[in-house]
């Protein structure tokens, strides 16, 4: 029964239906569940720490209630999306309620897209994989699949990795570096990749083309059924949603670094690479996301037998409350840089 704690996930496509029914400021339900409710909820809620014996570690790796529990999503992201993309194009709204929509399923796609699809691509069966593409697709972020388990997961920590964001950097130059240099770096991955295997750039087997063309006809098929104004509102909510995630991005790696040794090479990626949130809501929410520590150290590791590694470094607040800090630069760097490593 306690891990159906896990349904709490499903809060944010509930808050993000009210927002798309209702008017006035119920259209901003979402940001305000996400970042004033959940944050004051990890105030009052202790951390848990659970610790798994090795045969409940076998058996909630195999259990696939959890896997159930991320299917579920797409149908719940898909419906709310479309529902709220229709409502864009044909009703009327006053700006603030525009953006408080725009915000909500902005919010949805960042938590049970991305953060379902960054799951969903760690995984080995093809058919999850591919689950965890069809999420990146509203979110215009598909090549994040390639880059993040064969970039970021590599280089993680190093100034070769432009998902990991220095100390004194702002969230907001973060942005810019970390969207242009990932895409870069997924065409970089993708060239390496065909050139290896022999095939030519115009194969098959160039993920990067069919990520585009897969991203141009969702657009398409929205204009379509909604209008320019509904594919103008679908542009916007997926960068929305992928500047959500290089915002969690900036602060899970915040002015952390690896050492490079005698060889050349940098040490192996460690606990304390990863910045590590114990807040029990943020956790379940986000799918334990937020044990990002443990994600690191054993990349494979399903999110239900993910643990709190006590040696890696630790926010002092969970994610949405680090999120709303790291938007003030001066907050941030005055909270976060004392706590970086000495060495």
């Amino acid at each position: 029964m306690k891990d159906l704690k896990y349904l709490f996930a499903y809060t944010i496509p509930m808050v993000t239906a009210i927002s798309i029914y209702a008017q006035g400021v119920f259209t901003f339900a979402t940001p305000i569940y996400a970042f004033i409710v959940i944050p004051v909820l990890e105030l009052i809620i202790k951390e848990r720490h659970d610790d798994f014996s090795a045969e409940e570690l076998s058996s909630r790796k195999l259990d696939r209630f959890f896997d159930l529990l991320l299917y579920l999503n797409i149908p719940f992201v898909f419906v709310l999306l479309f529902i709220g993309l229709n409502k864009l194009s044909v009703e009327t709204y006053t700006l603030s309620e525009y953006i408080g929509l725009v915000l909500s399923l902005g919010i949805l796609l960042a938590t049970n897209a991305i953060n379902v699809a960054h799951e969903l691509g760690h995984r080995k069966e093809l058919f999850e994989r591919s689950l965890g593409k069809l999420l990146l697709l509203p979110c215009l972020y598909m090549h994040f699949y390639l880059e993040h388990n064969f970039g970021h997961h590599t280089h993680v920590a190093t100034p070769e990795d432009p998902a990991t964001s220095k100390k004194n950097q702002s969230v907001y130059h973060f942005w810019f570096s970390s969207v242009i240099g990932q895409y870069i770096n997924a065409w970089k991955l993708q060239l390496r990749l065909l050139k290896n295997n022999k095939h030519s750039f115009l194969s098959v087997y160039n993920d990067m083309i069919w990520y585009h063309f897969f991203q141009l006809t969702y657009l398409l098929v929205v204009a379509y059924f909604f209008g320019l104004t509904g594919m103008y509102f679908a542009v916007g909510v997926g960068v929305l949603s992928f500047i959500f995630l290089e915002t969690i991005n900036y602060i899970e790696h915040y002015g952390l670094e690896r050492k490079k040794q005698a060889n050349g090479r940098y040490e192996r990626v460690q606990p304390h690479h990863s910045w590590n949130s114990n807040h029990l809501i943020g956790r379940i929410v986000l799918y334990e996301l937020t044990r990002h520590s443990d994600h690191h150290f054993i990349a494979s590791k399903k999110y239900q037998i993910l643990e709190n590694k006590p040696e890696s470094p630790q926010l002092p607040y969970g994610y949405p409350t680090s999120i709303l800090i790291s938007l003030v630069p001066p907050l941030w760097f005055g909270l976060m840089n004392k706590r970086l490593p000495k060495a």
